[in-house]
């Protein structure tokens, strides 16, 4: 393939050259066809500095909030996303780790970082069709920077290619044939992967970008009203949100597709979906480009756990299993998840000697060490278990959190759950199990009478958390850092 058409703007251009006048990205306030966004991208793109390089986003979710992004990889530049009610250090770090010479914002947060060059887009950002930018563009240059959380307290921003993002347009187009007359959803955070799911998949395809507002992503029936009446087609978020839509009495006749990915589904969130819509469950890490795998769930896939398979490698792809060796293991045994293909990234920036370990070389090409746990599955579809890192010893025994965690969704007593490992001041190792119960009848004593037919004495959490509703962090997942701590006194 040509390197310069295996790119993000050659790729759009041609759904441009295709039908210019298609819609391509509409918010509330304001609604672009393909031309409109490409000459709006232009229009931003005049105001960068010339030869720039790296290019922060910190805005708003809107129509110009997209444009902005197409501008930077119009000039050649690669993005740096961050949601503006980020941490101002946090954005710091980012930005100047990632190199950013120039950050894309809103007028209200112009003032926040002034050491770097500010270009304001607002709402209503005027196009000038007499602009015109061009540029070579290469498959290998960089699109965007995602920062990930780091086992050191510091983000690690992983690399990502127009090569990457190309394959993984093709590898979605492949299993969903999404195109013109398709509608997908903006809900996440421009810092997750998502984001790349929702914004390119459907631009490329020449399908349509539908942006809620802030209080619609927050609102889950606000959320229905505006795929309603705006006739959404496909969705893609985290879990939770497929189990509130779940618990609707009905969800709009326009969805045709659901897409689980960043953390486990469960059966139980979706007993209403199956059947109504097509649900997927997928699984990839930042570091491979979205998405390794697919697995279209239904009724008769669900494992013994209560959690789905996360399929079969998406197109351009290969997942091996693999001991610590690095020796392919036989199907049926645990293993850890080693991805090979055109999702692979560049690995992480800055000076991350250690963690650009995970990143092997090998005959068969880039690999990625994953650091999570699966085996692969008679019909060829792989389980995921856990992350390598979350067994835990109590009283000299081993316990997997997730085990314990997945007994506990499965109760009919318990709606959500998160069970979090924790030590105490002699680091020895006790659990704690948040819980949002099914309804206000449910009793400890029935839950912990539950798990005693599921798990041995020690395997059961020490301390039981209830809590109204789970606390959510801006990915959809759940915020360690809002749930209460609870101390174990020592003797």
């Amino acid at each position: 393939m040509n390197k310069e058409m295996n790119t993000i703007i050659r790729l759009f251009e041609k759904q441009v050259k295709a039908d210019a006048g298609k819609i391509a990205v509409f918010d509330n306030e304001r609604t672009l066809n393909r031309g409109e966004l490409l000459q709006l991208a232009d229009t931003i793109a005049a105001n960068l500095p010339a030869g720039v390089k790296r290019v922060g986003i910190m805005m708003n979710h809107s129509v110009e909030m997209i444009a902005s992004i197409f501008a930077a990889l119009r000039v050649g530049a690669a993005y740096i996303p961050v949601e503006p009610f980020f941490p101002k250090e946090r954005i710091r770090y980012m930005m100047e780790e990632a190199e950013a010479s120039v950050i894309i914002t809103n007028s209200e947060y112009a003032n926040r970082f002034p050491e770097f060059t500010n270009v304001i887009v607002d709402k209503g950002y005027e196009i000038d069709e007499n602009t015109i930018v061009n540029t070579n563009y290469d498959e290998e240059a960089l699109a965007y920077i995602l920062y990930t959380s780091g086992t050191t307290g510091k983000p690690k921003g992983v690399a990502v290619t127009n090569a990457n993002v190309c394959h993984y347009f093709r590898a979605f187009s492949n299993e969903f044939h999404q195109g013109v007359g398709d509608i997908m959803l903006q809900h996440s955070v421009c810092s997750f992967d998502i984001f790349v799911e929702e914004v390119f998949t459907t631009l490329l395809a020449g399908a349509t970008l539908a942006i809620p507002s802030d209080e619609e992503r927050a609102d889950v029936k606000l959320l229905i009203e505006f795929i309603r009446r705006n006739n959404v087609t496909m969705l893609s978020g985290f879990p939770y949100l497929l189990q509130e839509i779940n618990d609707l009495k009905e969800i709009p006749a326009s969805l045709r597709l659901l897409i689980s990915g960043g953390d486990v589904i469960r059966a139980s969130y979706v007993t209403n979906l199956l059947g109504k819509v097509e649900v997927y469950n997928t699984y990839g890490p930042s570091e491979t480009t979205v998405c390794a795998s697919y697995l279209r769930c239904t009724k008769e896939n669900v494992l013994e756990d209560g959690t789905f398979p996360v399929g079969k490698p998406v197109l351009g792809v290969d997942i091996k299993i693999m001991d610590e060796e690095g020796n392919e293991l036989p199907n049926g045994e645990i293993g850890e998840l080693c991805i090979f293909g055109g999702g692979v990234s560049k690995g992480y920036i800055g000076n991350r000697t250690l963690e650009n370990k995970a990143f092997v070389e090998t005959k068969e090409g880039r690999m990625y060490r994953s650091g999570d746990l699966g085996y692969y599955l008679p019909d060829g579809n792989i389980a995921f278990l856990h992350r390598k890192d979350t067994q835990i010893m109590i009283k000299g025994k081993r316990v997997e959190v997730s085990e314990v965690e997945n007994v506990l969704a499965k109760s009919e007593y318990i709606r959500q759950v998160h069970v979090s490992p924790k030590l105490d001041d002699n680091n020895l190792s006790y659990m704690v199990a948040y819980v949002v119960k099914e309804s206000e009848d449910v009793k400890l004593s029935q839950v912990t009478e539950y798990m005693k037919d599921y798990l041995t004495d020690f395997m059961i959490p020490e301390y039981f958390v209830e809590l109204k509703s789970m606390p959510l962090n801006a990915n959809g997942k759940v915020d360690k850092a809002a749930l209460p701590n609870v101390f174990r006194k020592v003797a």
